[in-house]
């Protein structure tokens, strides 16, 4: 592991702090490519305009057609927590800005993991008017559904396409969806600045326009209108769940959403998946929606049905909301059960491909009759991580007549865009590959068990001819010495006020300290007791049991403990430089 320190350009920080921001911040931020105080601004005043989103007028003049001819409004969701909170917002805006009560007006369809696969195919659109209604409208899927989009208006029913994904490619070509609407900005000529905005984010600015369509059509004034900022909460835990970057837009977007769960403003199945991961809602931040309220919700969509989660994130009865987010906590744990016995099976068949002093090849591929496809992608996320290699996961379908072929997810590193490396992999064996998709740092496709072999070696050519040795040598990019007069608690709650995570990384300092003593706990953490520049702290390492040296350089996270009604700061260890 190689440790190294983000540049900080001296202007900026200094304008930064000029500007009255605190020193440290002013660092960090300049450090992230901040130069103003003005590109901080959260309100909601400065998101980008929803006329900048191509498609969204169109969407919102259709559905406020269809609200006016009371027609039914179906949304199609996807199974991970991006869709299901997009779902939620789609279904709460809808209702908020007058559609028509009742299930049979407004409802939804998610797409089931094994049997269905993922996007709108042509068996949903059956589906979808089996149950009566007039439009269909995706969120989080849809872009690379062709054939669904076709069979959708072959049955008479509008179309309308919320997505953020890339569009699929056919001979080298981008392959839309004909004879519907689209709102994505990553189609083809869509102006829209925040090309990583989530699927929900999307769906909330067609609500936006559709507020403003409506207002034109004189169903409110400005002051009347429907408050649907109020939907922002599940704007936000969608956002950094799905790991998308955190660029300007999108951390406004989870600013606004974290403030409002700060003040308890959220809907009731929000609440109650804080209380069963015991968080504190008014301490929120986004490591609250990364790692306890998002895995509960991506759970029900691996291992059950996400209509548990949509469900909890729509409901407005708060028994009802505690009820389901119990049973989602419970499917959570299970899915902690499975993912930690694949994890380690697979870790073995991985480290099984080449010897001790070896290195590990460019790019992983692991497969087990018995690995569950629900858990393919956390899998393979952790194998990368410990390995760093691009990696696929691979299990054998659950689907009926299709036992042959093999689902995989895959997560990369940087430099090696994962979804290009599956398109150079389907252009030099026709036919591998049976379907694929995603983006760079995570890719999913599906393949016959029979050219397993053929794609294993395919990813690995495609590998070994992109990646070098700097780019396969593990890095942690850190923001420097921590100063003493900083390793204050209440220094800790002002960095966790604010907006980190994917693109916008949350600070990691690192520096030489002592190893005073150190035990393991819980049999795999590392708790340990530390001199930093000659001051007791303590650390913990999480997941983490090898002994560290007396003096050691590590890169760390500041947390905050409570002892004997005494708030101190402790060391969050995520690396070390052995």
């Amino acid at each position: 592991m190689k440790i190294t320190t983000r540049d900080v350009p001296p202007r900026a920080a200094w304008a930064l702090e000029q500007s009255g921001l605190h020193p440290l911040l002013a660092r960090l931020f300049a450090a992230r490519g901040i130069t103003s105080k003005d590109e901080l601004d959260d309100a909601l005043a400065r998101l980008l305009p929803p006329s900048s989103m191509l498609g969204a007028q169109a969407a919102a003049r259709a559905l406020a057609d269809a609200m006016a001819a009371n027609q039914a409004i179906c949304i199609v969701a996807d199974y991970d927590c991006d869709g299901a909170t997009a779902c939620a917002v789609g279904l709460r805006g809808l209702r908020l800005l007058g559609a028509p009560l009742g299930f049979d007006r407004v409802n939804y369809l998610v797409p089931d993991r094994v049997t269905d696969g993922y996007g709108l195919t042509p068996a949903i659109s059956k589906r979808v008017k089996a149950q009566g209604a007039d439009v269909l409208v995706t969120v989080d899927n849809g872009i690379a559904s062709v054939d669904g989009v076709r069979a959708a208006r072959d049955l008479g029913l509008q179309v309308i396409v919320t997505d953020h994904h890339l569009p699929a490619l056919k001979d080298g070509e981008i392959a839309l969806p004909q004879d519907c609407i689209i709102v994505n900005p990553n189609q083809p000529g869509c102006p829209f600045e925040s090309k990583s905005i989530a699927g929900v984010g999307v769906m909330f600015y067609v609500l936006l326009a559709l507020r403003a369509e409506l207002r034109e059509r004189g169903a409110f004034t400005v002051q009347t209108q429907p408050k649907i900022d109020a939907l922002l909460p599940l704007v936000a835990l969608g956002t950094v769940a799905d790991v998308v970057k955190l660029d300007a837009n999108n951390r406004r977007l989870v600013a606004q959403g974290l403030k409002r769960v700060r003040a308890g403003a959220m809907p009731p199945g929000m609440t109650a998946l804080f209380n069963v991961a015991a968080r504190k809602p008014e301490a929120a931040t986004g490591f609250d929606f990364g790692f306890a309220l998002g895995p509960r919700l991506n759970a029900a969509g691996r291992l059950a049905d996400m209509t548990l989660g949509i469900e909890c994130l729509t409901t407005d009865d708060a028994l009802r909301a505690d009820e389901l987010a119990r049973t989602l906590d419970g499917i959570n744990r299970e899915r902690k059960a499975i993912e930690g016995d694949m994890r380690e099976q697979a870790l073995q068949m991985a480290e099984e491909m080449f010897d001790e002093s070896e290195e590990p090849p460019p790019a992983l591929v692991v497969f087990d009759p018995d690995f569950h496809e629900g858990v393919v992608g956390i899998v393979a996320s952790r194998l990368k991580d410990k390995l760093h290699r691009p990696t696929f996961v691979f299990a054998a379908s659950g689907a009926e007549g299709k036992e042959h072929e093999l689902k995989g997810s895959g997560r990369s590193i940087a430099g090696f865009h994962l979804r290009d490396a599956l398109d150079l992999v389907a252009k030099r064996h026709p036919g591998v590959l049976l379907r694929f998709g995603g983006h760079a740092m995570a890719a999913g496709c599906t393949i016959d068990e029979e050219h397993l072999d053929t794609f294993e070696a395919a990813l690995q050519q495609v590998a070994h001819e992109w990646l070098d040795a700097a780019t396969l040598q593990r890095r942690m990019e850190s923001d420097g010495p921590l100063e003493a007069q900083y390793r204050r608690p209440d220094l800790v709650d002002t960095l966790h006020q604010e907006v980190w995570g994917q693109g916008f990384a949350p600070p990691v300092f690192c520096e030489e300290v002592q190893v005073v003593s150190q035990r393991l706990v819980g049999e795999k953490h590392l708790a340990l007791k530390l001199k930093h520049q000659g001051e007791p702290v303590d650390g913990i390492w999480f997941g983490h049991t090898e002994p560290l040296p007396p003096r050691v350089k590590i890169a760390f996270r500041l947390d905050a403990d409570e002892w004997q009604g005494q708030r101190r700061v402790r060391f969050l260890v995520e690396a070390a430089e052995v």
